[in-house]
Formats: structure tokens, C-alpha cells, sequence
């Protein structure tokens, strides 16, 4: 398997909404694209599936290390020589990488929040830096890029935390803050067996409202001269809007499954979006 294949499949299997989000960007762009998302799939893998934090943070070291041969140009993964390959000037990019790292670390260094404020932070260091990446990847004003994606990334992660709020929470981590859960008296509890109340129901749908909305905010502020660019966001954006509906539709029963889009329908929104 070449590091093509092998990004591919890590990324964006057949299916998948990231498979379908690619196929809408330059097809010039799509192979660094393409192992961008297999780097955070790599650096997902590393702090969500594993169940030890001292295996996680040494396997976050390794790939500290790793990003460091890959800024030297001595890469030894193949998701790393795909940047090598791909990436016009890697040691531009080599504080955003080491960023994006350094926010899949918060995920052992802490399973709850306190305070949106305190979210968001994550959401900024993990959503808002990988969507700068992927923005500059194709953008027209590079300079400027961060201004506009960073927002729309940190909207896009805020969406997934709330697909994703059962599985998290079966792997010890809840990203519902503190003060909103007692706000709405639920416990961690509640989430771990799977407990659906009308409690629930209502923070959830406190927490779908401000997911939608910050999608559509952050969708109005992308510039004009930029929406050609930027098709994978948009993509991106209409397939996490299209899924925050299906769960409130759903009665947001997402404790014990992961709600997800059809295949033809991630297609046809993921088109449209273009």
C-alpha cells in the first residue's frame, strides 16, 4: 500500500462524509487534503481508542517527533511523507501541525469542562487549527485564511461533540460543559447509562441550537472571493447541518448510537453544497 492508499482509506472510506466532502475539492488539491484528514484521524486515534493516558502521550510523542522529521524532510510514516510529497513549504505549516497535536493532548490531560469559555479552547485549538490547515490548502489570501476558517472549524467540531455525545461519554469523556449539564439537571451519569429524559432532551436541544447556529455563522462570514476555494469546508458544513436536523428529528437519541446520514444522501448535500 502506498501512502496514497493508505491515507485514503484512514481518512475517507467510501461512505463516509469526509470521502464524500473531498470529492468536492480541485482535484489537484485533493491528495493533501486527503492526508491532512488522515493526520487527524491518526491524532484521534491516539488520544480517543486509547484507554491508558501514558500509551497516549507516548504515542503523542512519537509523533511530535514525527512532525519534526517531516519539517526536516526524513519523514517514516506515510501519512507524513504524503505532506512531504504534498505540502508546498511544510515548515510553514510546522507551528499549525505541532498546534493541532498540542490540542488532541487536551484530551488526556482533562474528560470535562466547567464553562463553554473553557470548551472552547479546545474547540479552538483542535476544530478552529485543522480547518486554518485544510482553508490555506486552497485558499486565495493564505494571510488571511485562519480569520475566517478558524471559526467555522471550532462551529464544524462543536456539531460533532454533539453526533458524538454516547460514544464520548462511554469513553470518559464529556465535552457538555459543567455549568450547562447542572443547569439542566443532568448528570455525567445520565449520559453513561444511556439515561433519556426530558432533561436531556432540552439540554440537547440547547446544545444542537448553538451548534446550528455557530454553522451558519461562520458560513455568512466566509468571503466571498473565497467560497470557490473553499468547497470541502462548505461540504463539510452542509453535511453537519443536514446531520444536526436528522438528530433532532431523531428525538435526539444519540446515547446509544451514532445517528448518521445515507451515502446518497451525503452525496447529493455534499454536491449541492458546491
Amino acid at each position: 500500500m502506498n501512502f496514497d492508499e493508505y491515507c485514503q482509506q484512514k481518512a475517507a472510506p467510501p461512505g463516509s462524509s469526509t470521502y464524500y466532502a473531498l470529492r468536492q475539492a480541485p482535484t489537484a488539491s485533493q491528495p493533501l487534503l486527503t492526508a491532512l484528514f488522515a493526520l487527524r484521524r491518526e491524532f484521534e486515534e491516539t488520544v480517543q481508542e486509547i484507554s491508558d493516558p501514558a500509551i497516549g502521550r507516548t504515542k503523542l510523542a512519537w509523533w511530535q517527533n514525527e512532525i519534526a522529521a517531516l519539517a526536516s524532510g526524513s519523514p517514516s510514516h506515510p501519512v507524513s511523507k504524503a505532506l512531504t510529497a504534498y505540502l508546498p513549504d511544510v515548515k510553514t505549516e510546522y507551528s499549525a501541525l505541532q498546534a493541532l497535536l498540542a490540542g488532541f493532548e487536551m484530551d488526556l490531560d482533562q474528560a470535562r469542562y466547567l464553562d463553554y469559555p473553557n470548551l472552547r479552547r479546545y474547540l479552538h485549538s483542535v476544530g478552529g487549527t485543522f480547518a486554518s490547515l485544510v482553508a490555506r490548502a486552497t485558499a486565495k489570501d493564505t494571510a488571511q485564511a485562519s480569520n475566517w476558517s478558524a471559526p467555522l472549524g471550532e462551529a464544524l467540531l462543536l456539531a460533532q461533540l454533539v453526533a458524538e455525545t454516547g460514544n464520548d461519554a462511554r469513553h470518559g469523556r464529556i465535552y457538555i460543559p459543567i455549568d450547562e449539564m447542572q443547569r439542566f439537571n443532568v448528570t455525567a451519569a445520565d449520559l453513561i447509562n444511556r439515561k433519556y429524559t426530558d432533561a436531556f432532551t432540552e439540554l440537547m436541544r440547547f446544545e444542537t441550537k448553538r451548534a446550528r447556529a455557530a454553522l451558519h455563522a461562520a458560513r455568512a462570514a466566509l468571503p466571498a472571493n473565497e467560497r470557490r476555494t473553499q468547497r470541502i469546508l462548505a461540504a463539510q458544513t452542509a453535511l453537519a447541518l443536514a446531520l444536526l436536523d436528522e438528530i433532532e428529528r431523531d428525538g435526539f437519541h444519540v446515547l446509544h448510537q451514532r445517528i448518521a446520514l445515507t451515502p446518497i444522501r451525503k452525496l447529493w448535500i455534499a454536491w449541492r453544497a458546491r
